[in-house]
């Protein structure tokens, strides 16, 4: 559980901070000398350090007076006179310990180059950072950068790069995230970012890292059946797209769920080829439509979660089904891909029990008329009170609590991998994680592992992702 800042947020955590200012400087500079040291910097090594006025220069004189007394060859570009009485003090400090001061212009050849100009505060555009960051002569790629907060030129609330911005092989930074490392162009230009805690206070953030240990396995008593274990229903199926619906409920099954059925048309229930899964055909035609909706919430009331939505097609009153389902339906209810598309109105999310629903980025754009951003999402969930899982990379939770998960990556670009996702969040709800917000969050983290699980040994699709789910949330 590590939180994630945005630079406002981390400007009023310096503000608050009670802790003497050199103590805390020179707790940051160490961390960032101890990791340019991780990075392969030794002795006889040549390390430059471009110093910005302010603390995030201060950060870069200690870095500097510790690298230089370990032998290594430290050259210090102050882009201005220090500001502060910390800075000026590290500095100081740096050039009693043999850190050799140029100009700007002086620029020498370095094996790393530690990036402490502005910090998470600054905006615009950078100065020029052309000598350090283009290959010299002779060279195939420019020398390795470590960044002190962000790279210079990062927006850390949105994650937007300016022209000029470098691509740093490493970041430091202190107390959390900010918003602008996971965001945006950030993941490609901070590299491995590094969380150093230097004894900064806590402050509310703008949301939380998952990790691990933020995302609990439901765990099965000594006299579990399959019923108490968790029954999902799954609603979903059309002609042409009664895959998804099979995803969604096998991967329920392999996630835990005890039960699972499906409810569908009859021209899908015929061609489910998985003996483990229960189904019940629903109507006459080739998918479900508002006819059908008091069949199914009579169903519904057999089972713990409700997932409404994979592959339900676009029949013409299916907007009137769904939403009478969610008006209709008194317990959990998971609304994904085709239910989303069908309703006319975001306000249809607003219903008796609880809901989680998981667009994607277009199904949220068409859902909302908004862009799909975490801001979007956290006020249609505060307007709502459904959960919004808003899957992307990385992904957003949004709810009574704000999540990003950032486990997966590119290997789950693939069809069918959401329906994988939305059956891991009924099996976990089901079989009893304490609310849909920790239902979707541990899925999505899980679901990621299990993609970079997959993607290590073979290319991804969601048959073999749901049979890794089952090995992955095994514990």
């Amino acid at each position: 559980m590590i939180p994630v800042l945005t630079a406002e947020q981390s400007r009023r955590q310096d503000a608050v901070a009670t802790a003497d200012s050199r103590t805390l400087l020179d707790r940051a500079g160490l961390a960032v000398a101890l990791q340019a040291v991780a990075l392969g910097v030794g002795y006889g090594s040549r390390v430059a350090v471009l110093a910005g006025p302010g603390n995030n220069g201060g950060d870069g004189y200690v870095a500097a007076r510790y690298l230089a007394g370990r032998g290594i060859a430290v050259d210090v570009y102050p882009l201005a006179e220090p500001r502060t009485d910390p800075a000026m003090w590290a500095r100081d400090l740096a050039r009693r310990e043999g850190a050799r001061f140029r100009n700007w212009s002086d620029t020498r050849p370095a094996d790393l180059v530690i990036d402490a100009l502005f910090g998470a505060g600054f905006r615009g555009e950078p100065p020029d950072l052309s000598a350090w960051t283009q290959p010299g002569p002779g060279e195939d790629a420019g020398v390795s950068w470590l960044a002190v907060d962000v790279p210079s030129g990062l927006d850390a609330t949105t994650g937007e790069a300016a022209g000029g911005t470098p691509n740093a092989r490493a970041t430091v930074t202190f107390h959390g995230y900010r918003v602008g490392h996971l965001i945006g162009s950030g993941p490609d230009r901070c590299g491995e970012v590094m969380v150093a805690d230097i004894g900064l206070p806590d402050v509310a953030p703008e949301m939380w890292l998952c990790e691990e240990a933020d995302a609990p396995l439901p765990a099965r008593s000594r006299t579990a059946h399959k019923w108490s274990a968790g029954s999902v229903l799954v609603v979903g199926g059309s002609d042409g797209l009664g895959g998804a619906a099979t995803l969604t409920a096998r991967s329920a099954l392999r996630a835990g769920a005890g039960a699972v059925m499906i409810a569908c048309p009859p021209t899908v229930e015929e061609k489910v080829r998985a003996p483990e899964i229960m189904t019940r055909a629903i109507g006459s035609d080739r998918s479900l439509t508002a006819a059908d909706l008091p069949a199914v919430l009579e169903l519904a009331q057999r089972f713990d979660v409700v997932i409404i939505g994979p592959g339900l097609g676009s029949s013409p009153d299916l907007g009137a089904m769904v939403s009478g389902f969610l008006q209709g339906c008194r317990g959990p209810v998971v609304a994904d891909a085709d239910a989303l598309n069908a309703l006319s109105d975001p306000g249809e999310l607003a219903r008796p029990g609880d809901t989680v629903i998981t667009p994607h980025t277009g199904e949220f754009g068409r859902l909302t008329g908004k862009a799909a951003t975490y801001q979007e999402a956290a006020r249609l969930a505060g307007d709502t009170g459904a959960t919004v899982l808003l899957k992307g990379a990385p992904t957003f939770v949004m709810g009574a609590e704000r999540w990003l998960v950032e486990s997966g990556g590119p290997e789950l670009a693939t069809i069918g991998t959401g329906d994988v996702l939305a059956g891991m969040i009924g099996a976990f709800w089901a079989a009893g994680s304490g609310s849909g917000s920790e239902a979707a969050r541990s899925a999505a983290y899980w679901h990621g592992r299990a993609a970079s699980e997959l993607a290590a040994r073979r290319t991804v699709t969601a048959d073999l992702l749901v049979e890794q789910v089952a090995v992955t949330t095994r514990r």
